[in-house]
């Protein structure tokens, strides 16, 4: 074995000027290794290990281009110290063979190489020989870094997406100069009606709208604020507040007045509406997702109210059973766990039932008994209105259908099946009824629909067309809580609405106020000059009942008469109040 001034490339194989760091050695019956090192197609070389030196014995073209030719021989480029440190650790060991990835700064850039280290047979007890290679994974990890930007960013508007915001908040709070007292906040912004600029103008327009408002809301940040877009019409920003709910306001104004001028859509000029909503971080120790959850629950609420809102604690329970309550609800609706109760309307001069008002009753195994009111709301805000809807429809139909067979005959009384606005605005209604009658065998002048004024002004001609094919199933059509929206004497006049329903906020506490009185006279008076049904709802007393058949109420309902209560109990309510002459 001899150790000689390195001479390695690709012509004189195996040695060229000295590398520092590495002496060059000659080794017998070397020729066969030195043709087999040469046919890897990647850079490979073989280095003798001894009394804690490495010499290199050859090496393959591909290894002299990548490795040796370009290197700067007046210092040891930090690479080359760790093939040294790494080769000699392990020839130091036990082990027979070691892997690792090695990334160096070449000259377009970072270059990545997958590096295998591993034992060769060698008859010299003294030394071992080791075999390095080297797999250039340059071009692999230049794709996988292209993937994950567009894993973590938005490709419409180049901004970090809901993985990438979290990535972006973290990266912040680790490596930002933050002081002793400082807070980050997030704001949700909420695009309103931005399925309207996509039906009315197509998608392309939408993603133009996108687009510009993503634009403008960068142009509103501060240095260090991040924007994205965690949804489809939603974005956020994640901001650093030394001075804590100021700074979050002023942030606030500023998106205010970057989206205050219309934006140009084609010919049309659009003005940009939104909902905000504020989460503040107690500390900086607090989870990012944590905040951006809460401030998407205050936009929720921001969407509601119209004004910024700013997380209050136990938003984020109540977004939470929202959540619980929707994902039951869908169940408790494939299940058939829910059940209708029937309250009772009374015709107020004679105490006869009139018919009974269909309301959707839940006994859940794991939530206990949940409100109409909290399970509506939800079920209007996932869509599940509409499997609500149609369940209850159909089911009060076949109550109609059950009471006809239980008493030989058709009974004088009808059913009122609750409308959503939503489930108005995306069902198709008329023809739901259409089937549920069909399928009952129920007369439709048995059935009543109760909408509410905001279904109306929400889509006008809609609602007329749908209430004129519920009148060709020979329907009723009764107006809930009559008295709390803003309809006008013009839309009653031209609909075809048959009864008006006194909202209980006037009736409750009408003995007590004389303008409620007042209000409910003008409602009697009002829908005896256009020839409606009126039915009082919130009757609690029989003082109550008096007074209001004395100003000439024709039918009322409430906990007076009966509470909702079910399909048979109310059959037996019905039977024993049959041909009842005194309230």
């Amino acid at each position: 074995m001899e150790s000689v001034p390195a001479r390695i490339g690709p012509s004189d194989s195996p040695i060229g000027d000295p590398l520092e760091g590495f002496t060059c050695v000659r080794l017998p019956n070397m020729a066969e290794k030195e043709q087999w090192v040469a046919a890897i197609p990647q850079a490979a070389a073989i280095m003798y290990f001894r009394d804690g030196q490495l010499s290199l014995v050859t090496v393959n073209d591909c290894f002299y281009r990548t490795f040796l030719q370009s290197l700067d021989l007046s210092a040891k480029p930090p690479h080359h110290e760790e093939w040294r440190r790494r080769m000699i650790k392990m020839a130091s060991s036990d082990r027979k063979a070691s892997a690792f990835e090695m990334r160096r700064n070449g000259a377009l850039g970072w270059e990545y190489f997958s590096c295998t280290i591993g034992q060769l047979p060698w008859s010299d007890d003294e030394g071992r020989l080791i075999l390095f290679t080297a797999l250039d994974r340059t071009n692999d990890r230049v794709t996988e870094k292209n993937l994950r930007r567009e894993l973590l960013s938005d490709g419409l508007t180049a901004l970090p997406n809901r993985a990438g915001f979290g990535e972006e908040i973290e990266d912040r709070l680790a490596n930002g100069q933050w002081s002793e007292h400082a807070q980050f906040g997030i704001i949700a912004i909420d695009l309103s009606r931005f399925s309207r600029v996509n039906e009315s103008l197509g998608p392309m327009a939408g993603d133009e709208l996108l687009i510009t408002v993503a634009k403008r809301l960068k142009s509103s940040l501060r240095q260090g604020d991040v924007l994205a877009r965690i949804g489809g019409n939603d974005f956020a920003i994640f901001a650093r507040l030394n001075n804590g709910l100021s700074d979050c306001i002023h942030i606030v104004q500023r998106v205010k007045d970057a989206l205050g001028s219309p934006i140009r859509l084609s010919d049309l000029q659009i003005r940009v509406d939104c909902a905000i909503g504020c989460a503040l971080s107690v500390n900086l120790d607090d989870d990012p997702d944590d905040v951006v959850r809460k401030a998407q629950a205050a936009v929720k609420i921001a969407k509601r109210s119209g004004k910024v809102e700013i997380y209050r604690n136990g938003v984020l329970k109540e977004a939470q059973r929202r959540f619980s309550i929707e994902s039951r609800l869908r169940t408790a609706l494939a299940q058939g766990e829910l059940t209708l109760a029937f309250q009772p309307l009374i015709h107020l001069p004679t105490g006869e039932v009139n018919g009974f008002e269909a309301l959707a009753r839940w006994e859940d195994p794991d939530l206990g008994t949940v409100s109409p009111v909290e399970f509506i709301a939800v079920a209007e805000e996932s869509g599940l209105i509409t499997q609500l809807g149609r369940w209850a429809a159909y089911e009060a139909t076949q109550a109609l259908s059950r009471w006809d067979a239980k008493f030989g005959q058709p009974l004088p009384v009808g059913v009122n099946v609750n409308l959503s606005p939503i489930q108005m605005a995306r069902d198709d209604v008329a023809s739901m009824f259409e089937e549920a009658l069909r399928y009952s065998g129920v007369a439709g002048e048995r059935l009543t629909a109760e909408i509410t004024e905001s279904a109306i002004i929400a889509d006008p001609e809609k609602a007329r067309k749908l209430l004129f094919a519920l009148k060709d199933l020979k329907m009723l059509i009764a107006m809930d809580d009559f008295g709390t929206g803003y309809s006008n004497l013009a839309s009653l006049h031209s609909l075809p609405i048959d009864i008006l329903k006194i909202d209980r906020s006037f009736v409750s506490s009408m003995l007590d106020d004389r303008d409620k009185v007042a209000i409910v006279r003008t409602i009697l008076s009002l829908a005896d000059s256009l020839h409606l049904q009126v039915t009082a709802e919130g009757i609690e007393t029989q003082q109550l009942a008096h007074a209001l058949q004395g100003m000439g109420c024709g039918f009322g309902q409430g906990y007076y008469f009966a509470r909702p209560m079910p399909e048979a109990e109310a059959y037996d309510y019905w039977r024993a109040r049959w041909n009842f002459e005194t309230i």
